[in-house]
């Protein structure tokens, strides 16, 4: 069975879908590897590794496209290439199914068994194929670095002959993945920290990297099946927008990471209470790319509201390029690693009834057959 990797094309995207390392154990599963020129190039890995790794390094993007049984990539393909793929043949990337209903009809018709990997199920087994949470678990990392670099004054208490200098405060709404990897990594550079979450269960975990958990009465609240904050109605984003306002306006950075899977971000973060904070403060937008968390953040951007910096820059992850390539290309080869008929010769095997493949396959022999899609498309 062919497994081709093609080079991401994206603007800005730095990262890659298989490392070497991970070439080499794909390789030695018995697929036949054929990944594009300057495939890991961005990311610090040359075209070299992946041939000593067994890989076939090809230019002919085309060609990978039409004759791979596997595609494995990181983004979403064009629509142009749809029509290249090898009719049933698998494809595992990024999809946004819930917002890219043509890109899934397109897939469909192509005839492409298509697994999109944001569907990963949480749960105990599928947690090493899982990259939603190993991209969010750098992002949370980057948006630290990236606040520290925006922000006039140092993070941590500092004791000098001129005086002692008090530690930045550093407030973080959301205490998923990515919130969670904020808090610890602010707190490891000196920060004093406080953090938020509509989940009154994430509260011990605040407290155990060293945060203090703001309490916000916000009525009945909590998270769906796997784990993400559920939405709030909108009498509860008020209460907890007047419940953060106080910690915000005393806050040098503020993170914001409320993200609800497959739907727009909610504003919880408005221009008042950025205009409340001290000139030369930052605010991070985490979930620009969706909508976003701060009201006037744009993507890409630096924005200056007031003298405060509003950061709205997408795709975190690929800021620690190599990192984030080496965990993706992880998630990769588990999920190829757990299907693989190591029995006999058939390769990558999709099993119907396996509760991952139901979980995360979204079309299959020109049908549409992920439920939860299926549901919120006939809404």
């Amino acid at each position: 069975m062919q497994i081709g990797v093609p080079k991401e094309s994206a603007d800005g995207e730095l990262r890659c879908a298989v490392i070497p390392q991970n070439a080499k154990r794909l390789c030695a599963l018995g697929a036949q590897l054929v990944v594009e020129s300057g495939l890991g190039e961005a990311a610090g890995f040359a075209d070299q590794e992946y041939a000593d790794a067994g890989a076939t390094v090809v230019k002919d993007r085309n060609k990978l496209l039409s004759e791979s049984d596997v595609i494995l990539r990181l983004r979403k393909p064009e629509a142009s290439e749809v029509k290249k793929l090898k009719k049933g043949c698998i494809h595992v990337s990024y999809l946004d199914p819930y917002n890219e209903r043509k890109l899934v009809e397109s897939l469909c018709k192509a005839g492409i068994n298509a697994i999109s990997m944001e569907m990963i199920p949480r749960t105990t087994r599928a947690q090493k194929m899982d990259a939603l949470s190993s991209q969010a678990n750098l992002a949370g990392y980057v948006m630290v670095i990236l606040a520290a670099k925006q922000l006039n004054k140092i993070l941590p208490m500092m004791m000098t002959p001129a005086g002692t200098i008090a530690p930045a405060r550093v407030f973080v709404i959301g205490a998923g993945v990515a919130g969670l990897q904020a808090i610890a990594t602010a707190k490891r550079l000196g920060a004093r920290v406080e953090a938020f979450d509509t989940r009154p269960v994430v509260a011990e975990q605040v407290r155990s990297l060293g945060g203090k958990f703001v309490e916000i009465d916000l009525g009945e609240t909590g998270q769906t099946k796997d784990g993400y904050a559920k939405a709030l109605t909108e009498e509860q984003l008020e209460l907890q927008k007047q419940g953060q306002k106080k910690v915000i306006a005393q806050s040098d950075i503020v993170i914001t990471t409320a993200q609800l899977f497959g739907r727009k971000a909610p504003v919880i973060v408005t221009k008042d209470m950025i205009e409340d904070m001290r000139p030369g403060s930052v605010v991070v937008d985490m979930a620009v790319e969706s909508g976003g968390n701060v009201e006037g953040s744009k993507l890409g951007e630096i924005v200056d509201i007031n003298g405060v910096s509003v950061i709205g820059m997408g795709n975190l992850p690929s800021e620690v390029s190599r990192n984030a390539s080496e965990m993706y290309s992880a998630n990769l080869f588990n999920l190829v690693d757990e299907f693989w008929d190591k029995e006999g010769d058939a390769g990558l095997v999709l099993n119907a009834e396996d509760d991952i493949i139901q979980g995360c396959l979204i079309t299959r022999d020109g049908e549409l057959v992920n439920e939860a899609i299926k549901n919120h498309y006939d809404a």
